[in-house]
């Protein structure tokens, strides 16, 4: 019987590959490692930068300055940061993901960053980018593409989720950031060329997470059996008056599993029209 079913497994696999759809695997286990060779049918897969930081905080121009050399080294890197304190681009939500990091405790020590919601980024991080680099892939079984309109004051987003293999307990989250916001940052290191300089005047602030358009811990996605499907998620709103120029409002979208832990995520800029980074 395990010779007769694996002919079969092996017959339908010829079938399949013969055929002018794309294949896609349900039941195999997915090389994700870093270096393996791209499958067709499955997705890019990419790696989520959440950068707990604050423009009061001497020490986070060392996460700042290892998310820009991480970008240097790939492009599979999505990063997020997400101030707090007194700080003109405090997040107010931040307290559900201040409890996942640290439940035991009402610290919150800056800075912080985490890999993909659940892996903390070892220090020193700028001489741990590969950490970083070995949780992307060519493959993944899970893809996403966004298509937005940002106008008189509205945003429409559509998020699309393109499923090549089933999952259950998973959750969506969707961010609005901004970029280029210009604020003095507070500075205890070397990096950036700083010589010693306590303060940065006029630092450029990438990234910043200005309102999350789910629940921070994610929405649930209720479809049943998602294998082959594709399905769409929409957002609308005003743009939050906080905003400093909607010109450069951009988009994170990810998929977490029941650990929290990302499965995938995408960035996109603003009055963007993506198509699925899939493997032919």
């Amino acid at each position: 019987m395990k010779y007769k079913n694996s002919l079969l497994f092996v017959l339908l696999f010829a079938l399949v590959s013969c055929s002018e759809t794309n294949v896609i695997y349900t039941d195999i286990v997915i090389d994700d490692t870093v270096d393996a060779p791209p499958v067709s049918g499955q997705f890019k897969k990419r790696v989520l930068v959440e950068d707990f930081t604050g423009t009061w905080c001497g020490n986070c121009t060392r996460i700042s300055y290892s998310i820009e050399k991480v970008m240097e080294q790939t492009d599979k890197a999505v990063a997020v940061a997400i101030h707090n304190g007194i700080d003109p681009y405090h997040f107010a939500g931040i307290e559900p993901l201040r409890n996942q990091i640290y439940p035991n405790t009402s610290d919150f020590p800056l800075p912080t960053a985490r890999l993909n919601r659940t892996i903390a980024w070892t220090y020193p991080e700028v001489s741990n980018i590969q950490q970083v680099k070995n949780l992307t892939s060519n493959n993944c079984g899970l893809g996403l593409a966004m298509n937005s309109t940002i106008t008189n004051g509205l945003i429409s987003l559509d998020v699309e989720l393109k499923f090549a293999q089933n999952y259950s307990n998973i959750k969506v989250v969707v961010y609005l950031l901004e970029n280029h916001l210009i604020y003095d940052q507070r500075n205890y290191t070397d990096y950036f060329g700083a010589e010693n300089n306590p303060t940065f005047h006029d630092f450029e602030h990438n990234h910043v997470l200005r309102t999350s358009m789910t629940n921070i811990l994610g929405d649930p996605i209720t479809e049943e059996t998602l294998f082959g499907k594709t399905i769409t998620k929409s957002y609308s709103l005003s743009i939050p008056s906080s905003i400093t120029n909607s010109e450069n409002l951009s988009f994170v979208a990810f998929v977490i599993d029941e650990n929290n832990t990302v499965i995938n995520c995408r960035s996109s800029e603003g009055n963007q029209n993506q198509t699925f980074e899939e493997n032919p």
